[in-house]
């Protein structure tokens, strides 16, 4: 086996670099090789450093996006509050199955980069 096959391999306490993708511990909270931060990692879902989740704000918007309250969850106050004044019309859940799909395309690192704010 060649090296570049085997530095591909992981131990069960590593993890990869988001960025560089080190081997690093699984605890890492930033990888010692490049010195970005990683993402918290639960239950296999990835999370924003706020500890918002790509999938839970994705299955907001896509069963409760009319209202909302996927907007509410990502810290949007302001348009949470649209959304619920405009709900009658259901241009918001419209515009939230809309934002389910990018939510859904979207990398976890730019869900973290544009959410993940503390």
């Amino acid at each position: 086996m060649n090296n570049v096959a085997a530095q591909r391999f992981k131990n069960e306490n590593e993890k990869f670099c988001s960025d560089c993708a080190a081997n690093i511990n699984v605890k890492a909270e930033i990888c010692p090789k490049c010195g970005v931060r990683q993402m918290a990692v639960s239950n296999g879902f990835v999370s924003a450093q706020n500890g918002k989740n790509k999938v839970i704000a994705a299955v907001l918007a896509f069963f409760l996006g009319g209202l909302g309250i996927h907007k509410f969850y990502l810290g949007q106050i302001g348009m949470g509050i649209i959304y619920l004044l405009f709900c009658w019309t259901f241009i918001p859940a419209i515009i939230a199955f809309i934002e389910f799909v990018i939510l859904l395309l979207m990398s976890d690192a730019e869900f973290n980069r544009k959410y993940g704010g503390i």
